[in-house]
């Protein structure tokens, strides 16, 4: 019980993020860009670590409001990620 209330605060924060209105804007944005998608095998989460090669970071576009944060396209998904630890802090699918 109490790992799954850590995980599910933790998903409550990362859904936070971006909010309901700017979450679908982003991910209407990140697919117009394009960008290739990195194949993860493992599940895909909020606290992944995703691996140091093979994975091209983009920035955030100022409209976003997201300071600090990258983001990347995983599994055909666009992923939010701290760049310094490379962990991701939200999925948007």
């Amino acid at each position: 019980a109490v790992v799954g209330g850590a995980i599910g605060a933790a998903v409550g924060t990362a859904n936070g993020i971006l909010g309901i209105d700017r979450r679908e804007r982003f991910r209407i944005y990140a697919a117009g860009e394009r960008r290739p998608s990195f194949r993860y095998d493992g599940p895909l989460r909020v606290g992944t670590v995703l691996p140091p090669e093979g994975v091209i970071y983009y920035d955030v576009p100022p409209e976003f409001a997201l300071k600090g944060l990258n983001y990347t396209i995983v599994n055909d998904h666009p992923v939010l990620v701290e760049p310094g630890t490379r962990r991701v802090v939200e999925v948007i699918d």
